[in-house]
């Protein structure tokens, strides 16, 4: 017996009761809910689908077409009482033009020619209803919805179907090609799946569109699942035009949606707070919706403002209408229990993740509950690589509400920074030599994640904190850092609940204050406790750690002027370098004592050493020390007054410096060609330098000298004079003493008679204490 026979013994859709109710299901309306949005009592409508009101008034029928959102003949039919076995086909419902969308109908459309059962699922709110509806319009020929209730049964589905097609029972579809949106499945997904079953099999012309929050496939044989995603948003890396931004699929839904609650286009001077917050709503339909309706009463950066970190608080104007956050729950109590608990610790990243960084944060295999995930939508796969899962920004704050309420959220926070302090350990190994890049890039994807780790473990736990702050010091002066960087580590270094830590982990902390000091001038502050750090790291024997701050003690020295001391722990750092085989490391201390080279005069035996060093860099795959020794020998050719090849390696070193992402070395490198380019008499083209230089963090120094070298070129000695003085300034303390000597050469080669003189003081001084010598060209430039 087919599942129709039983359903309404009095003979379905035979008068006005089954009418009734075949156009209520199709609707998706529980008769509360007709009731309701007719204005009368249940029991009245109960008694009408009953078959115990012969003659109904017209003034309850025009509320019951009302509720029904009848339109047409069906409608006036309606209103006339006249019902059949056979009613008309009802429409599809109208629904707002889709944005963004084109190419998801168009791949629907395409898979609905091959496939006879697509389900699309995804999270609630991210708009497949929409979809499915614009897809059923889009379909040449009959197409035909019926929405699935809570409480529905298969009967209730089939009645709903034979009526949406205006049949009296689903058998007689058979010979009836036609598209059938089921929306909602999950409503009622058990009596929806056994439906589904039986019409494919007995009524194989119909093609089946549905929509659900889980996954059919698996569930029903053949069944393809087709993921709806958010909308795409506005690119935050690259440069991007007004227009453009307005284009984007997310921002152009918020600016038609906020068109219908006011007069006033956007103008664009508030689409950069636009864009903002379709990101913090990260591109879901229904959350840009309902921020748009509150755009009637709220200006951008109010909406931004109000709810730009509390977005699960958006809700509909009208006081019983869907709020953001009902459309999340009704996702997350899908789950069971064991995996609304993955979903509460994994909501701790903030960024991609990785299925490795999941199995580490959850404590067991993850791959089949990211399955079940990624399958309800609530977890987000895009791009390539490993670093491809993450959470919808609302997925993750309902799951840290959720946390909170369960009291864990501070085990769950301090357990995701000892994962992101093991991995970014891991990673940091490879922040020298051949795999700098990727790992780099790795630390990149990371950001936010680090970020959130040291913010909460510095307050609750500083010693994961000092751990993992002293594990990126080198990516934090490539990402213009140094400063941040610094104050957190010293503050660290310096808060008492640490001083029982590992001495390992100390040293390495303050060997990584060092590098960071250094980077912004301030390297001799942190110069005795490096020192300290050093002993610590012999003791125990910790080499890489050894040659680190030999490196970053190699550097203070030669910044302040310790001739002595610098090469000490250079020719420290070479022995133990070549004692254990560490060619990046023997590169690196050749590098550093071509100084002392450059110090004493010999800018020959200078560039030999950099040359050796390049090869060295070379062998041990490292691109950016390669580079560096490139900018160096572009220094020492301009020293040698060599301005044509300076210029030439310097504008090698300048581009290859930005290709691998280092702006310190990129500054310096910049510094040189500016410099080489005025002293050559280049002009214009040193001036085009100062523009390129301008952009970068810590460029001061650099651009103070090549305006210093322009006014002199220029003949403006008063400008080249002040040039020189701030560059002396500002250049004091940082990488090279010798820049600060040839500032002061610089100034008491274009002061007036008092200001030389103070100038041919200091410059005594520093000579004196740092064992340099005055090279030909500045001899010269003193004379002229």
């Amino acid at each position: 017996m087919s599942p129709v026979a039983d359903h309404d013994p009095r003979g379905a859709g035979a008068g006005f009761a089954a009418a009734l109710r075949a156009r209520r299901l199709a609707r998706g309306l529980t008769q509360e809910e007709l009731a309701g949005r007719a204005g009368l009592g249940v029991r009245t409508l109960r008694e009408l689908e009953r078959g115990r009101v012969a003659r109904p008034q017209r003034g309850t029928l025009a509320l019951l077409a009302d509720a029904l959102d009848l339109v047409g003949a069906d409608r006036e039919d309606f209103l006339a009482g006249i019902v059949t076995t056979t009613p008309a086909t009802l429409p599809l419902p109208t629904v707002p033009a889709l944005i963004g969308r084109d190419a998801d109908i168009a791949e629907l459309l395409d898979l609905l020619e091959r496939a006879d059962l697509v389900a699309l699922v995804g999270l609630a709110g991210v708009g497949k209803t929409g979809l499915a509806h614009a897809v059923a319009h889009a379909t040449p020929g009959t197409a035909v919805s019926v929405t699935i209730t809570d409480v529905s049964q298969p009967t209730d589905v089939f009645a709903a179907v034979a009526a949406v097609f205006g049949v009296a029972r689903a058998e007689e579809l058979l010979d009836r090609p036609a598209l059938l949106v089921l929306d909602g499945i999950d409503r009622s997904h058990r009596s929806a799946v056994k439906a589904i079953t039986w019409l494919r099999a007995r009524v194989p012309a119909v093609k089946i569109l549905a929509t659900s929050r889980r996954p059919l496939a698996g569930v029903i044989p053949g069944a393809v699942d087709w993921r709806v995603e958010p909308l795409d948003l506005p690119h935050t890396s690259a440069p991007t035009s007004l227009a453009e931004v307005r284009r984007t699929p997310a921002v152009a839904l918020f600016l038609d949606r906020l068109r219908q609650v006011r007069r006033e286009p956007v103008p664009d001077a508030e689409i950069p707070a636009v864009a903002e917050l379709v990101r913090r709503l990260d591109g879901l339909p229904l959350a840009i919706e309902l921020a748009a309706a509150r755009g009637r009463v709220l200006e951008l950066p109010e909406l931004l403002s109000r709810y730009g970190n509390r977005v699960l608080d958006l809700a509909a104007t009208d006081p019983d209408g869907q709020r953001l956050r009902d459309a999340v729950a009704a996702s997350y109590h899908l789950l069971d229990e064991p995996d609304q608990a993955a979903l509460r610790r994994l909501a701790m990243f903030r960024g991609r993740w990785s299925l490795e960084l999941a199995e580490a944060l959850l404590g067991f295999n993850a791959e089949t509950v990211l399955d079940r995930l990624v399958g309800l939508g609530l977890v987000s796969v895009r791009g390539p690589g490993d670093l491809r899962f993450r959470l919808l920004d609302v997925v993750r704050d309902f799951a840290s509400e959720r946390g909170a309420e369960q009291g864990e959220l501070r085990k769950l926070r301090i357990r995701h920074a000892e994962v992101v302090t093991r991995i970014v350990v891991r990673l940091a190994a490879d922040l020298v030599g051949p795999a700098s890049a990727a790992a780099v890039s790795r630390l990149d994807y990371l950001n936010s994640d680090i970020r959130a780790a040291l913010r909460y473990a510095s307050v609750r736990d500083p010693a994961i904190a000092l751990r993992l702050a002293g594990a990126i010091p080198r990516w934090c002066r490539l990402r213009g850092r140094d400063v941040e960087a610094h104050r957190l580590l010293r503050r660290l270094l310096d808060d008492p609940r640490t001083a029982g830590c590992d001495p390992l982990i100390r040293a390495t902390a303050q060997v990584a204050a060092g590098m960071l000091a250094m980077a912004h001038g301030r390297g001799f502050a942190e110069l005795w406790p490096t020192e300290a750090a050093l002993e610590v790291l012999v003791a125990h024997g910790d080499a890489a750690g050894e040659l680190a701050a030999r490196a970053v003690l190699a550097g203070v020295w030669q910044a302040v002027g310790g001739a002595d001391e610098s090469r000490r722990h250079n020719e420290a750092m070479l022995g133990l370098a070549i004692r254990t085989g560490r060619i990046r490391e023997i590169a690196v201390s050749q590098n550093n004592i071509a100084w002392h080279d450059i110090r004493t005069g010999d800018l020959a035996t200078a560039a030999r050493r950099l040359a050796g060093a390049g090869r060295r860099a070379a062998e041990a795959g490292d691109t950016r020390l390669q580079v560096l020794t490139q900018a160096n020998l572009a220094e020492v050719a301009r020293l040698d007054r060599r301005y044509d090849d300076a210029v030439d390696l310097a504008r090698r070193a300048a581009a290859a410096t930005a290709e691998v992402g280092d702006p310190t070395h990129r500054v310096r490198a910049l510094g040189t060609l500016g410099q080489a380019l005025a002293e050559s008499g280049r002009l214009q083209e040193a001036a085009e330098v100062l523009v390129e230089l301008a952009e970068l963090p810590g460029n001061a120094g650099a651009s103070a000298m090549i305006g210093g070298y322009l006014g002199l070129a220029e003949g403006d000695r008063a400008a080249a004079a002040a040039a020189f003085e701030t560059a002396a300034n500002l250049l004091a303390g940082r990488d090279d003493i010798r820049d600060v000597l040839e500032a002061l050469v610089g100034l008491a080669a274009s002061a007036g008679a008092a200001d030389r003189e103070r100038a041919l003081g200091e410059l005594d001084g520093i000579c004196a204490r740092g064992g340099l010598a005055l090279l030909p060209r500045e001899h010269s430039l003193l004379a002229g």
